[in-house]
């Protein structure tokens, strides 16, 4: 089983978007054996669900996240996924200082897959899920391409 475990700042916009929507593409494509949670870098939101905005646009895409609660990464995740996607720049400055280093090169930016590499634009402050959206679903599907040519998905 791979484990990818996707990170922002919360917790309750753009990785449980991340980590529902990679859920859905990898459903829809009949691909298994990946493992999709998210957490967050910060203790501001844990326990809470998902941001309303997030909710809409999963519910549109008919996708349920109402059970999803916030966490924070801790250092043991660091050993028990095989990549941590970030959200934001801000993100990966923190999840390498959770997870102590990364020796392994497991900690990146989700959208460091695509050929525009960024951070996720962030709704918190933007107000427009949408573009998180479409942030998301071109950073998803270059993942998804991604495991391909690795060779982790055929």
């Amino acid at each position: 089983m791979y484990k990818i475990l996707m990170v922002c700042h919360g917790n309750i916009c753009r990785s449980p978007m991340a980590e529902f929507v990679l859920r859905d593409m990898l459903k829809k494509r009949g691909i298994e054996g990946i493992e999709v949670a998210s957490a967050a870098t910060s203790t501001e939101e844990i326990g809470n669900g998902v941001h309303r905005g997030t909710r809409e646009v999963l519910h549109r895409l008919g996708i349920d996240c109402s059970f999803k609660r916030a966490r924070q990464m801790t250092t043991a995740d660091y050993a028990k996924y095989d990549l941590l996607l970030g959200a934001d720049s801000r993100n990966y400055i923190n999840m390498n200082r959770i997870a102590g280093s990364d020796p392994d090169g497991k900690i990146r930016r989700l959208m460091d897959f695509t050929t525009r590499p960024r951070d996720i634009s962030d709704p918190w402050y933007t107000g427009d899920f949408d573009a998180t959206y479409a942030d998301v679903k071109e950073g998803c599907e270059a993942l998804i391409e991604y495991l391909y040519e690795q060779g982790i998905i055929s």
